[in-house]
């Protein structure tokens, strides 16, 4: 039982040498220490001061690149829009061209069919002026062979003359 109750005397000593120990810690290793720990405590202050920076930074980046991205994204749009309107644009031209193209070669078409009518109608209108004088030449021939029917054909184109 002596450890447990300790005499006077060992007490003395042990808060002795706990004195001097305590003295020559705070002598020689209390400020190293201190002064170490608080060096390790300002680079991690330091340290989670970057990383928040960094991570503001990160955000930051994020939200230009997310408006990078969505600027990049309405570019392509309207520039598709763009170019799907200058499309529509180019086939509407196109196809009035067409229709004007058609109308023109259409107009023309007509106008040489009505040239060539007419040209087939003054033709006809020749070759049937020479049919009929051929016609009447040889009817005349024939018929004003004698005198007798000379006159009867001067006398019956003077009567049809007073008729008109």
């Amino acid at each position: 039982m002596e450890l447990l109750t300790p005499a006077i005397g060992l007490l003395f000593w042990m808060a002795l040498v706990f004195g001097i120990l305590v003295f020559f810690l705070k002598k020689f290793a209390w400020k190293p220490i201190l002064s170490s720990l608080k060096e390790r405590e300002e680079s991690i202050e330091s340290a989670l001061r970057l990383a928040e920076e960094t991570r503001a930074e990160m955000a930051k980046l994020k939200s230009d690149n997310d408006k990078i991205l969505a600027e990049a994204r309405a570019e392509r749009d309207k520039m598709i829009r763009d170019a799907k309107n200058i499309t529509d644009k180019m086939v509407a031209d196109a196809k009035d061209k067409a229709v004007l193209e058609g109308n023109r070669i259409i107009a023309d078409a007509r106008e040489a069919i009505q040239q060539e009518k007419t040209a087939m109608v003054a033709q006809m209108k020749k070759d049937m002026a020479s049919f009929s004088i051929e016609i009447a030449e040889k009817v005349i021939r024939r018929e004003l062979a004698d005198k007798k029917s000379q006159e009867e054909l001067v006398s019956s184109l003077i009567s049809d003359a007073k008729l008109n």
